[in-house]
């Protein structure tokens, strides 16, 4: 089972810092409670894979919500402000918030890596408001993450009223058959681990996709800032694992260059 603690935000926060200066805890749950949106980031050796998206998500979310422009230098001293001196690798959060004006606010807690062996899903029926906006302290999410959990599930796959699957709570899903990536054509967050996925040189396709569509797949897998994630089963029902695609995809990961925070 995944850590939902981890799943939902909720890992031991090491330090916070807004507007670039260190705040204590009362201070940043003040700040949790506001509108607004982020980006989740794996930081290693100070380094961040498509730090370019990163701030690009940043920056588009900002001028929807805000109607204002977020500075390329503000997002980065965010980052290297919560990692200080002594920091190297992490998992990195930068918010955006409402507040007298919008706020930057980064977190950063111990680095997580994609955990091993096959997920669980499930289907919940929700969409998110805006799904393509990363939003912040989304409740629903979180509630859903948790009950999925207690049921014995890793993840939720988000579906509309008619079963159409979009995302999962926390991830995007994807499946790669034979030499075909596909992603579903839903309202989606287009999460930078996807993106970069899109980058891979193989026929990719977004098609409607089904619950009931996964177990014809060939290797369905979830994506997010941990990395890639093959998914074993979807409710009781087992789904195909092959192990040269995974590979395939990991290689493809793994090859994205990690670009300098300093």
């Amino acid at each position: 089972m995944v850590d939902r603690r981890v799943h939902e935000g909720e890992a031991v926060i090491e330090r916070a810092v807004v507007d670039g200066r260190p705040v204590d805890a009362d201070a940043r749950l003040a700040l949790d409670a506001r509108y607004g949106h982020f980006t989740a980031l794996q930081v290693r050796a100070r380094r961040v894979r498509g730090l370019d998206l990163h701030v690009e998500r940043l920056q588009s979310a900002n001028r929807e919500l805000f109607g204002a422009e977020l500075p390329r230098p503000e997002v980065l001293g965010a980052i290297r402000a919560v990692l200080g001196d002594d920091l190297r690798d992490a998992s990195v959060r930068v918010y955006v918030v409402a507040g007298d004006r919008p706020r930057v606010l980064a977190t950063a807690a111990p680095p997580t890596e994609a955990p091993t062996g096959p997920w669980s899903v499930t289907p919940v029926v929700y969409q998110r408001y805006l799904a393509h906006v990363k939003q912040a302290y989304g409740f629903q999410q979180a509630h859903i993450g948790r009950q999925v959990a207690r049921a014995g599930f890793d993840e939720a796959l988000l579906t509309t009223e008619d079963g159409l699957i979009s995302e999962g709570s926390i991830t995007n899903l994807g499946a790669f058959d034979g030499e075909r990536l596909l992603w579903p054509d839903a309202p989606m967050l287009h999460g930078i681990t996807m993106r970069l996925m899109e980058r891979m040189d193989v026929p990719q396709e977004r098609r409607p996709l089904r619950a009931a569509d996964l177990p014809r797949l060939g290797q369905v897998f979830l994506c997010n800032s941990w990395g890639l994630m093959p998914v074993g089963r979807v409710d009781d029902v087992p789904l195909r694992q092959d192990g040269k695609l995974m590979t395939r995809l990991h290689e493809h990961y793994d090859a994205v260059s990690w670009d300098p925070l300093d």
